[in-house]
């Protein structure tokens, strides 16, 4: 069964509801990454999921043109590519420039998807982090969303949204946006299930996109609370499924799409052999007495800085 789509606020083309993702810490070998995306091109992947800070766009352009030149595509329109605003681009007027530099990386003339990648500033290119509190500045709401919505309003990207935005800051976004954010990235699976998050992108609108489906294994906020978790692996024992791919339907069934970082050529496959079966509500009500505990905590990552431990404070 092929990977289901999703039409999003705003937008022409339909997003297929499952991304491979390319985040990775520490950072992986630019080779690695393209041979990933050749596979999941294969597998029938469509969309993929990248950002500046990922530093896979570059190796994300060269695998597209490269699938493109084997005829596993007919050309890059056939893909959905979702890309993001780094904070240290995030004063309004370097955004435009900012998505101009992502679409260089990346050679392509337009992202389906660009969103601000984390609701805060950083005055300068952190080197590292955590990073020192004079250089974090809050994110400018207002000024930050038009220039994302020139993006959209310039052709070069042809839907706009948002990442890690708790309900606080997409209230503040919407009181003044002329076009509203498509989509919100955040963390949610089972061990982190984001419902009043949940309740309130799906009044506003705005359709959301799960990342760390399976608790970020293998990044520097993740842990195995997914792929270690009984209730998970129990049912995926039962049913003849990993237990990923048990994970994988449970975000799927709560109508988000999915964002899943592999660079295993199996476990690519693997996860989106999500499409044709579904959970019982005896499994679903297990799933839902999980202990819940958010694996992205900004403060373990920038810093225990006051501007930080009030929007962790937010989520």
């Amino acid at each position: 069964m092929g990977i289901p789509s999703e039409k999003l606020r705003g937008c022409e083309k339909a997003m297929p509801i499952m991304s491979l993702g390319t985040a990775t810490y520490p950072l992986a070998e630019p080779e690695t990454v393209k041979t990933a995306i050749l596979e999941a091109i294969k597998a029938g992947y469509r969309h993929f999921d990248t950002a500046f800070a990922y530093r896979s766009e570059q190796p994300l352009g060269e695998a597209v043109a490269e699938a493109t030149r084997l005829s596993l595509i007919k050309s890059r329109d056939e893909l959905f590519i979702t890309t993001k605003l780094w904070v240290s681009f995030a004063e309004p007027s370097q955004i435009v420039p900012a998505c101009k530099m992502s679409l260089q990386n990346l050679q392509m003339e337009y992202v389906d998807l660009y969103l601000i990648h984390q609701p805060l500033r950083l005055t300068e290119m952190n080197k590292q982090i955590p990073v020192d509190a004079e250089i974090i500045r809050p994110l400018d709401v207002k000024g930050a969303w038009e220039a994302m919505e020139e993006c959209k309003n310039l052709g070069l990207a042809k839907a706009i949204g948002v990442s890690n935005f708790s309900c606080k800051k997409l209230e503040q976004l919407l009181s003044t946006a002329k076009i509203p954010p498509a989509v919100n990235q955040v963390e949610l699976n089972p061990a982190w299930q984001q419902k009043v998050l949940m309740d309130y992108c799906r009044e506003k609108g705005i359709h959301i996109t799960a990342y760390s489906p399976l608790g970020g294994s293998n990044t520097h906020f993740g842990d195995n609370r997914i792929l270690e978790s009984d209730v998970l692996t129990d049912i995926a024992r039962a049913r003849g499924k990993t237990t990923a791919q048990v994970a994988l339907r449970w975000v799927h069934e709560q109508g988000v799409s999915i964002a899943a970082k592999s660079f295993n050529k199996e476990r690519i496959k693997e996860n989106i052999g999500i499409f044709d079966w579904a959970l019982t509500p005896h499994e679903l009500e297990k799933i839902s007495k999980i202990p819940q505990r958010k694996g992205v905590i900004l403060a373990e990552i920038w810093g225990p800085h006051d501007l930080i431990l009030e929007l962790d404070a937010e989520v």
